[in-house]
């Protein structure tokens, strides 16, 4: 079966369409779209707290201030926590709902493993591990909000009808598609 030209579109498309649920990217009117840029935004600023005050960024973690090079270790939190938030940004800004979902529930390994490292260490106060366990309620509520189709800010849509029962496909044919 030959393929259309039609069928086939650019993937940096700027109005991508889906018909039955509406827009597929965020856009500025979607208060998903703010939602995730806040997310980024939290994200970038702990990233550069990591980044510039380690043992800040280590108080909140819930570790004590390591010496030495294992301060690396924290400002390797940083850069991972600023990479999350230009990921988010971007996909945002330039790709579909659903990818922006898809991220952010595979970034649900952040939170998950903070909470093991923390607890293993022993040193975490109630509210550090809190902090993690609400991370990962944000990141994995946001997913579950971007991955419903039409949860934008738009009305609700009907149900799409039954593509071979509709009367304007039916109209001037005849034979075995005429019901």
């Amino acid at each position: 079966m030959k393929a259309r030209a039609r069928d086939f579109r650019h993937a940096g498309a700027m109005t991508r369409h889906d018909p039955e649920n509406g827009p597929t990217r965020l856009t500025a009117t979607d208060p998903r779209f703010w939602t995730v840029l806040a997310l980024a935004l939290v994200f970038l600023a702990l990233g550069a707290l990591f980044l510039a005050v380690p043992g800040a960024g280590a108080l909140i973690y819930g570790i004590p201030e390591p010496a030495g090079s294992g301060r690396l270790a924290l400002r390797a939190i940083g850069a991972r926590d600023a990479a999350l938030a230009l990921y988010l940004a971007g996909l945002a800004a330039f790709a579909s709902a659903r990818a922006v979902a898809i991220v952010l529930t595979g970034s649900l390994v952040i939170p998950a493993c903070d909470l093991v490292l923390i607890l293993a260490a022993g040193t975490a106060a109630w509210w550090q591990v809190a902090l993690h366990g609400a991370s990962a309620g944000v990141l994995a509520l946001t997913a579950l909000w971007l991955g419903r189709p039409g949860a934008g800010s738009g009305p609700a849509r009907p149900q799409a009808r039954d593509a071979a029962a509709s009367p304007l496909r039916m109209r001037g044919r005849k034979g075995r598609h005429a019901r």
